[in-house]
């Protein structure tokens, strides 16, 4: 009941209308780079050294994720309208590794609208769907395109490495810089498998 009294009130045409398409996404943060910017309210050097990094990161995982058989089954089969918005800022490494992944699942029906919403612009829905009590991206809300109800949310990154990560927070062992390059080692030879799982069973959490 609290979900869906929280997508009544946080969702409706103007916030899907206003999103911005996977492309247009991509684009914009292209257009930002070359003027020396990135997306959101922090603009420091190494925020711009973050999105230029992450905006190749996903350029590669555009390009080499390969979808798993019976996900895309499902999603070619699908016949409810979702509407997939997507928090996330152009500097965010753990959404380089996911939203293109995400982006190429829904390009499989036309039931699915990807929409992107910018974190910083979008404070009131990011805050209703924290991380505990973290602002984290990358925030995947499915909802109804009808109702507009929440069928289902995922994020920052996969379970798995959601531990690893908050583990890391709890008790770091090595620099942040270490624990990072060791993050991203992971979603490498994951190849955004683990994603793929949840997803899967989240879409079929909608279906039966």
């Amino acid at each position: 009941m609290k979900v869906a009294l929280l997508a009544k009130n946080l969702f409706n045409e103007e916030v899907v209308a206003k999103a911005m398409t996977y492309e247009q996404y991509y684009i914009l943060i292209k257009k930002l780079l070359q003027e020396g910017k990135t997306t959101g309210n922090s603009q420091s050097e190494n925020y711009l050294k973050y999105a230029k990094m992450n905006f190749q990161r996903m350029k590669h995982v555009y390009r080499t994720t390969t979808l798993r058989e019976d996900l895309k089954k499902t999603v070619q089969n699908l016949s409810q309208h979702q509407v997939w918005l997507v928090l996330t800022e152009g500097w965010c490494g753990d959404a380089a590794q996911s939203l293109p992944a995400i982006s190429r699942i829904a390009e499989l029906s036309e039931n699915i609208d990807l929409r992107i919403l910018l974190r910083d612009e979008n404070i009131n829905i990011i805050d209703a769907y924290h991380t505990k009590g973290s602002r984290s991206i990358p925030k995947l809300i499915a909802v109804d395109k009808s109702t507009f109800n929440v069928l289902f949310t995922w994020g920052p990154r996969p379970k798995q490495l959601q531990e690893m990560v908050m583990n890391h927070r709890a008790n770091p062992k090595v620099a942040e810089s270490e624990f990072n390059d060791e993050l991203h080692r992971k979603y490498t030879v994951d190849k955004t498998s683990s994603m793929q799982d949840e997803l899967l069973k989240l879409i079929n959490s909608t279906i039966n």
